[in-house]
């Protein structure tokens, strides 16, 4: 998908998004503009446009099991707004973000404070048993996880490169210890579609990424 096709679909979606708000159409401009620019950032490799449209369309395919499609679709357009690899706190950044540039827009408190709820949520990747907002978002989030051995293939490296910073071995053991985190779960998915349908493969990708990195794969 070509970068422009990508961004004027991107546009589109954000414009329904927000419809219902009866958002100034030159502040709404602005604030994609502001969002596209984040997004593209030359340190960016996977949390880039390509994986905010994936996110946005696999909320689409999940959306019977929301309660506020309108704030999970705001949460995917702002959960990674702010990305720095060598920092702790980008979900807090992220949400701190949301909430300036959606309260510039007039978008009502409600919403917003759902928002920034959904993008915390995102550190831990966890979600209660009862808050089906979040868990369509990490499922969402997450859906990589079950794509194609090439999708996954590239998403692997677009990670280390990442990460470029942090040496090969340190690198090899920290992301071992993320995935086989995800392993450990009970399930890696909250949505019965997702849980039904991507968990196997997430659990193969995932696997078959753990086997490369005990090998001591050269990225």
């Amino acid at each position: 998908m070509f970068t422009e096709n990508l961004t004027q679909i991107l546009f589109s979606n954000w414009q329904r998004t927000l419809q219902p708000f009866g958002v100034d159409e030159v502040a709404a401009d602005k604030a994609f503009n502001q969002l596209v620019t984040a997004y593209s950032s030359s340190d960016r490799h996977y949390h880039t446009l390509k994986h905010i449209y994936r996110v946005l369309t696999t909320i689409e395919i999940l959306q019977g099991y929301t309660n506020n499609l309108t704030a999970v679709q705001f949460a995917a357009w702002f959960h990674d707004v702010v990305y720095d690899t060598q920092a702790e706190d980008n979900e807090q950044k992220s949400a701190d973000y949301a909430l300036e540039l959606l309260s510039s827009l007039g978008i009502s408190e409600s919403t917003i404070a759902s928002v920034t709820n959904l993008i915390l949520n995102t550190k831990e990747h966890q979600a209660g048993v009862d808050d089906f907002d979040s868990q369509v978002l990490l499922d969402a989030d997450l859906a990589i996880f079950a794509s194609s051995p090439v999708d996954y293939t590239e998403y692997v490296y677009a990670i280390r490169k990442e990460y470029d910073w942090v040496p090969k071995a340190e690198y090899i053991a920290g992301r071992r210890q993320v995935l086989e985190r995800f392993l450990k779960r009970s399930h890696i998915y909250f949505t019965p579609l997702m849980l039904e349908f991507a968990e196997p493969f997430a659990r193969s990708n995932i696997q078959e990424e753990i086997k490369s990195l005990a090998s001591g794969y050269d990225f």
